[in-house]
């Protein structure tokens, strides 16, 4: 049995010097570095390694471990580069922690990371100090989600409203959330930075049911989205003088008249969407603003919506 085992030895070693190895077809590395990467090569390298100790101990034990050693560490089909596998996603800052006392930002933060988890693209980190703004490498971001208000608070500092200008200047994606279009009250460049703002002297309908008209059918947030109905605070409060185009408006019964519900505009290289829904956790997951959320943050990403229905169903609750 030794002398025959010993005989198989001696012939893997003379066919793996004549450049046949016998192992799972396995060629020397000369031949490889023609046609396999550099993580392959290794691998063939350490399979000969093995395969000259399994000689020289002699033992076919030591045979069975090596090529079990082999087929673990040595994968023949390497995984892609994860630059490569996180290619597609889209990498979302929700600035949160602070709002008006009506609205729950603890309640409502989870809601809309569920609403944006339902698009697999969508990659959210939370900041819940909106003053944290000012150290924050904003270029990480495809997107900063402002759902935040600084109701009765100062803004964040110069720098912090710098490095948001900044990012959406030279062509990152800004999203304004429901009360977000309340915050930095201060600031004369946010009227032209979020399209529109809260005005004080107006505010909005009692919450209540109210349908969302879809003006838009062939812009990429709104395509394939029909008009729908929803259970909301109808705001009546936004203003500005900046041209936006208006995606989707609802009439309030209280001024008889539409009012602005999804909006774009752009500002230097970088595209902003806002829209006032969202007042809850509930309305935030109704069916049609929550497909507005995903498709807006898209959009301002720069990237193709998912149509509607091909959302990942299995995460709505």
């Amino acid at each position: 049995m030794r002398r025959r085992f010993d005989r198989e030895i001696s012939g893997m070693a003379a066919e793996d010097a004549l450049g046949n190895h016998p192992c799972r077809g396995v060629r020397p590395a000369s031949r490889c570095t023609r046609s396999a990467d550099k993580e392959t090569l290794q691998a063939e390298n350490r399979m000969r390694v093995c395969l000259t100790r399994i000689i020289y101990c002699r033992c076919p034990a030591s045979l069975l471990l090596g090529i079990l050693l082999i087929s673990q560490s040595a994968p023949f089909a390497t995984a892609a580069p994860a630059a490569s596998r996180g290619a597609d996603e889209i990498r979302v800052l929700l600035v949160t922690g602070m709002d008006h006392p009506a609205h729950d930002w603890r309640r409502t933060t989870p809601a809309l990371k569920e609403v944006l988890a339902q698009d697999r693209r969508l990659r959210v980190e939370v900041l819940e100090d909106p003053y944290r703004l000012d150290s924050q490498d904003l270029s990480r971001f495809h997107v900063v989600l402002l759902h935040f208000c600084n109701w009765e608070r100062p803004d964040p500092n110069d720098k912090a409203k710098e490095n948001l200008r900044s990012f959406v200047q030279r062509g990152g994606g800004l999203f304004l959330l429901h009360f977000a279009s309340g915050a930095f009250r201060d600031w004369p460049e946010f009227p032209t930075l979020a399209g529109k703002v809260w005005d004080r002297k107006n505010s909005h309908d009692p919450r209540g049911p109210f349908r969302v008209s879809i003006l838009e059918a062939n812009h990429p947030v709104t395509r394939g989205v029909g008009s729908f109905d929803t259970d909301d605070e109808l705001y009546t409060c936004l203003t500005g003088n900046v041209s936006v185009e208006v995606l989707a408006s609802a009439r309030s019964k209280v001024t008889q008249q539409d009012h602005p519900m999804a909006f774009v505009h752009r500002y230097g290289a970088g595209r902003v969407f806002h829209t006032p829904l969202g007042h809850d956790e509930r309305a935030i997951r109704s069916a049609g603003t929550s497909e507005l959320i995903r498709r807006g943050c898209a959009w301002a990403a720069g990237r193709e919506a998912v149509q509607p229905g091909k959302i990942d169903q299995g995460l709505v609750r």
